[in-house]
């Protein structure tokens, strides 16, 4: 594989990007480590984005064309997903590749994905064949490094796969390397991990009904100057199962709130540590909700405590 740029090079989208009141009025995030800003809201594709051995595929590889339309058109640029997903990665490369039925606005797309299996060798075959599915059959995306972001799935062989990460790194194949845990597992692990060594983006999980995070990573990832990327920002889904049936407060119309999503996910991404928060779906009306999240006034630190005493009560 050949060098395809600075590692630190940013891409052509993101060149002098500033928080502004476009018609988005997009929440945006700064990157610590690049100062580059992306939004607050990304797209995850753990389940959603796996269609392989399922009927009706031509029609479901539709609906998600849909579904990642909706998230460009809305603002969208970090994708996350991973080879354990699947043929997630595979369905991607395609819905953005270049043709008549391509999705338009794949330039802004922030691309990350991550390495998730034992030993050297087999790292580094799986990254290339992630580079493969996404360049969906040789195109390369234009205007930024082949991967935006490679991380380490659920630190598993972390400390092999990061000496790979900071070689791809150095020679322009990734421009940010990060590692991940997911399920509120491992944080232990994780944090001695942060405290050893610099990693550009940090991945776990934070919502309302377990907000862990808050007392140890978090802080953490602010002191080490790390990037992080909130998965299950839903609780799997969890969070709507709860609070099926019961009114949102009045008081989050003020945030601009049109759904217990929007809701959600204003939450996450108020907290001064996190950088971009990826809910997944497979539905466009449900990625239009979750979007209007870096729409309006995000919480403040009262707001915040009035959202967690709602949610407790309930």
């Amino acid at each position: 594989m050949s060098s395809v740029g600075a590692a630190t090079a940013i891409p052509a989208w993101a060149q002098g990007l500033q928080p502004r009141a476009d018609r988005h009025n997009k929440t945006m995030r700064t990157i610590p480590c690049s100062g580059e800003r992306i939004p607050a809201i990304g797209m995850g594709s753990w389940l959603t984005f796996d269609i392989a051995g399922g009927g009706n595929a031509a029609v479901r590889a539709d609906e998600l064309r849909a579904v990642l339309q909706t998230f460009l058109d809305r603002g969208g640029a970090l994708i996350d997903t991973s080879p354990m997903y699947g043929s997630s990665e595979q369905v991607i490369g395609e819905l953005l590749r270049p043709g008549a039925n391509a999705v338009t606005g794949r330039d802004r797309v922030f691309a990350a994905t991550k390495v998730w299996t034992i030993g050297e060798t087999a790292g580094r075959g799986q990254m290339e064949d992630s580079l493969a599915l996404w360049r969906a059959g040789g195109q390369s995306f234009p205007g930024y490094a082949s991967f935006d972001l490679m991380q380490i799935h659920n630190m598993m062989d972390w400390q092999t796969h990061l000496k790979t990460l900071k070689e791809w790194k150095a020679a322009g194949h990734i421009r940010y390397l990060g590692i991940t845990t997911s399920h509120g597992r491992r944080y232990d692990d994780l944090e001695a991990a942060m405290k050893r060594e610099r990693f550009d983006f940090v991945q776990f999980t934070y919502n309302l009904a377990d907000r862990t995070a808050e007392s140890r990573l978090l802080p953490l990832a602010q002191d080490r100057g790390a990037a992080v990327i909130i998965n299950r920002p839903f609780d799997g889904g969890g969070l709507f199962r709860r609070i099926r049936g019961k009114p949102m407060p009045v008081w989050s119309g003020e945030l601009g709130c049109k759904s217990w999503a929007d809701y959600f996910l204003k939450f996450v991404v108020s907290h001064a540590a996190v950088t971009c928060a990826i809910p997944a779906t497979s539905q466009a009306a449900h990625m239009a909700q979750n979007m209007n999240a870096i729409l309006g006034e995000q919480p403040d630190a009262g707001t915040r405590r009035r959202m967690i005493e709602y949610w407790d009560k309930n």
